[in-house]
């Protein structure tokens, strides 16, 4: 099922999400629901908070990347609970957008290399190292259980320089092919 997506502007999408236990109702489908949800929608990451659940999950799947990393080609994962634990390298930029944030495009610095501990889909844990693409979407994906969003990357003349089009978003005002729901809109049903 397609999920409605969470636009910028909704409290959720700035609340750090909480951790889930292994009987956490109906997991196995939230995720094949995240999945289609993101595909849908031509995402490579999809976290929960995202779909209006604040809870540490996300989902990625960056084999369109496999072009510019041959690694890629079938890089499918689920972050169950994950954690930090290092961000190292020289940063560098890439041009990210975010499907809570559609039609804004904007280079953010990351780091190249991370460390991360999570559980896959099976509960099995994982302590693991990334590189490239792939870190740089988990980051993305990790910031969004974090309540954070890569707008707050930006410089603070950048920030001013969408701040229309992201009050536009939130408003609805804005051209998608997925669901999505807006918060200004929500407001005005009560």
């Amino acid at each position: 099922m397609k999920l409605p997506i969470i636009a910028y502007g909704d409290p959720i999408l700035k609340r750090k999400g909480i951790e889930i236990e292994k009987d956490y109702p109906d997991l196995q489908e939230l995720i094949a629901h995240m999945f289609e949800t993101m595909y849908a929608a031509h995402g490579v990451g999809l976290a929960a908070p995202q779909i209006g659940r604040s809870i540490r999950l996300f989902v990625i799947d960056a084999s369109p990347f496999d072009d510019d990393e041959p690694a890629l080609k079938d890089f499918k994962k689920v972050f169950i609970n994950a954690e930090m634990i290092d961000e190292h390298g020289e940063k560098w930029l890439f041009n990210e957008g975010c499907l809570s944030i559609p039609e804004i495009r904007e280079d953010v610095s990351r780091y190249p290399a991370i460390s991360i501990r999570y559980f896959d889909e099976n509960w099995v844990e994982h302590e693991a190292d990334f590189t490239g693409l792939a870190a740089r979407i988990i980051q993305h994906e990790y910031d969004h259980i974090e309540g954070k969003l890569f707008t707050e990357k930006l410089s603070p003349l950048r920030k001013a320089m969408i701040k229309s089009k992201l009050e536009a978003i939130s408003r609805g005002q804005v051209d998608v092919d997925y669901k999505m729901k807006f918060p200004a809109l929500k407001k005005k049903k009560r």
